[in-house]
């Protein structure tokens, strides 16, 4: 991309003072992946319809499917959309799992507000040197930066691990010092993906590690935490798939009231997409499957975003607490 497009050109904010405000507020602010107009809307709608800050974000996998121009003004539309309906909520547009330099730096240069560098498959001081180097260049021009210590297990774009490892609290302190990053996303328990734990009959999802998010509380007091793998794979959306057609067994999530718990501490950013993208799924489905003679992917997709707004606004006022803090 030539030309270069500064964030603020856009109406968009970095995430400095809403993580800020988050973080002394016990709240977290959601971060929504979106790949096409009608995940936008319905995160633009429910965003309005709480009141709530938001960050609007795209991994690789969905800069490659929508096309980077095509998203750059979809972000300038969505801020657009907010301001005529009379809503000033803050606005982030967030690259998720950037996994190089150049790609963080196309981001910036193309408008992004803030980005993620994840190099935590990367041996610890590579993972430094790449996260600072991205940092250097993101704050010429005052684009946050989001930096990962700690493996997800599970599958998300082309993000994927088999196993995960857990963020070591003694690490923090000098990562954060060397690099200058933003924020943190750390690994206490969540994963990517529909598929986030493996459980027996009857056996209870493991609860996330709050021991070692309250060990790196204390040595990075008031940094902005982040937590990915967050969806809590709502059952009623796995239920309705299967119902219609889908294979979607054992497919479980974190309980909401764990995550509530994890805003209400220095975490300040809970990213949600799998979620959103089993609202969508079910309600296709159960339209289409109810619906059979329709055709016109307005119905469908229409349905799937009303659902997916419900989802967004409960998330913002029961989960993360971020209904009313814009």
């Amino acid at each position: 991309m030539a030309d270069k497009t500064h964030y603020t050109e856009l109406g968009l904010v970095n995430t400095r003072d809403i993580f800020k405000k988050a973080v002394s507020g016990g709240y977290a602010i959601p971060a929504y992946n979106f790949n096409n107009m009608e995940q936008l809307q319905a995160i633009i709608h429910a965003s309005i319809e709480t009141n709530s800050p938001v960050i609007i974000q795209v991994s690789n996998g969905a800069r490659n499917y929508a096309n980077a121009t095509m998203l750059r003004w979809m972000a300038k539309g969505a801020v657009e959309m907010a301001r005529e309906m009379g809503s000033q909520v803050p606005i982030c547009l967030h690259l998720d799992h950037g996994d190089s330099f150049e790609l963080c730096r196309a981001c910036i240069d193309s408008g992004f507000s803030s980005v993620m560098i994840d190099g935590s498959h990367l041996p610890y001081e590579e993972n430094v040197a790449l996260t600072r180097k991205v940092v250097e260049y993101a704050h010429q021009f005052d684009v946050t930066v989001e930096g990962e210590l700690g493996v997800l297990a599970g599958i998300e774009d082309e993000v994927q691990s088999e196993h995960s490892t857990y963020t070591q609290p003694d690490e923090v302190e000098d990562f954060v010092k060397k690099t200058g990053v933003d924020s943190l996303a750390i690994s206490i328990g969540t994963s990517h993906g529909a598929y986030k734990f493996k459980l027996a009959e009857g056996e209870e999802v493991p609860p996330l590690r709050f021991d070692i998010l309250k060990e790196i509380e204390q040595r990075i007091p008031g940094f902005p935490i982040v937590l990915h793998g967050a969806s809590s794979v709502v059952q009623s959306y796995v239920q309705l798939i299967n119902q219609y057609g889908g294979h979607l067994d054992g497919a479980v999530g974190v309980p909401e009231e764990q995550l509530r718990q994890a805003a209400a501490s220095a975490v300040c950013k809970i990213n949600i997409d799998s979620d959103g993208r089993l609202a969508m799924t079910a309600k296709v489905r159960e339209y289409l499957a109810n619906n059979a003679e329709e055709f016109d992917p307005r119905k469908y997709l229409g349905a799937a975003r009303s659902e997916l707004i419900a989802l967004m606004k409960h998330k913002n006022e029961t989960v993360l607490g971020s209904a009313g803090k814009a």
